[in-house]
């Protein structure tokens, strides 16, 4: 960690002397020593939900819903690289990362539910305005958030994030076929991808540098997908991902009526989520800053200090700071 302290901590001297010779805003600090992430688990409806949060309390909040099939761990860097001038939550859904997992029988495993208790978080942490940090799964969770509380949405950050059917291209097939009929027989082919060759290939493929991907990424989510009962959860949560396509043209609609200052920071070789849906949010939403990035589905991992520089410069230029 000390190395990579220091490398954050020259790119944000770098960061800094540059936007001050453009007259943009300057960073409150360029050290997160004092703003170090930790760790918690609350009680939301019944349920242990862990969640990470790192920055000044007074600060603007970005809330960080992460994706299939990992957890709030994807953000680890990203909050030590913010973390001294904003607020970040970033928590885990139930099944996923430290939070509990109720048995089946017991819980709706569905996106939601997800954002339900995502925003009850939120009431106990008496945050009622934020940011929406958007990848994967945490974008329909995201945007069902902002359907009940448009008002409260400060940005959008979406990284391969879908919200287009545009989006849903060959990947999607096999999921289809499963949503026309939840068989048995449809849901088998699809156990691949949260077993230890689909988690790699989702790290991997389309990355410039395979050799700069930690292996720690798949080996930590391994930890919850290996639990007794995770298996049929991911598969349920694959059949409840048809609800969020019915649900694009009402996202589409909310974003033309309340034009959410947006950046898009999305891995261009992404075969899940490809940027074909990354173009129609332009169709919708007026101020949008568009970055295709030469990397895969988990940007973060390879392009995670360019992001880092593009969130903090577009946040100060939509006067969020």
């Amino acid at each position: 960690m000390k190395t990579r302290k220091i490398t954050v901590t020259l790119f944000m001297l770098a960061t800094v002397f540059a936007i001050n010779l453009n007259g943009q805003a300057k960073r409150k600090s360029v050290t997160q020593d004092d703003y170090p992430t930790t760790f918690h688990t609350t009680k939301v409806a019944g349920l242990d939900i862990f969640y990470r949060e790192a920055g000044p309390k007074d600060a603007p909040t970005l809330l960080l819903l992460h994706g299939y099939p990992t957890s709030s761990h994807m953000f680890r860097n990203l909050m030590e690289d913010l973390s001294s001038d904003y607020h970040l939550i970033a928590p885990d859904y139930p099944g996923y990362g430290h939070s509990s997992q109720p048995a089946m029988a017991d819980f709706e495993y569905s996106f939601d539910n997800f954002a339900e208790i995502v925003d009850e978080l939120l009431v106990q942490l008496k945050v009622d305005r934020y940011s929406l940090y958007l990848m994967d799964y945490g974008a329909p969770v995201g945007y069902r958030i902002f359907e009940k509380h448009p008002e409260r949405v400060d940005a959008f950050i979406v990284q391969n994030g879908n919200a287009y059917v545009e989006g849903l291209a060959d990947f999607w097939d096999p999921l289809r076929k499963l949503w026309a009929d939840n068989s048995e027989e449809n849901k088998k082919p699809l156990e691949g991808f949260h077993q230890i060759g689909g988690l790699k290939w989702q790290y991997l493929h389309g990355v410039q540098d395979s050799t700069k991907i930690s292996p720690d990424n798949w080996n930590h989510d391994l930890q919850h997908l290996t639990r007794p009962e995770n298996n049929e959860i991911q598969l349920a949560m694959f059949y409840d991902y048809r609800t969020n396509v019915g649900r694009y043209p009402g996202w589409q609609k909310l974003f033309r009526e309340y034009q959410v200052p947006t950046l898009i920071v999305w891995g261009k070789n992404d075969y899940i989520f490809p940027p074909s849906g990354a173009h129609p949010y332009k169709k919708d939403l007026k101020n949008v800053e568009f970055h295709l990035l030469n990397t895969g589905h988990f940007a973060l991992e390879e392009k995670g200090d360019e992001i880092a520089n593009y969130i903090y410069n577009f946040l100060g230029k939509n006067n969020i700071k």
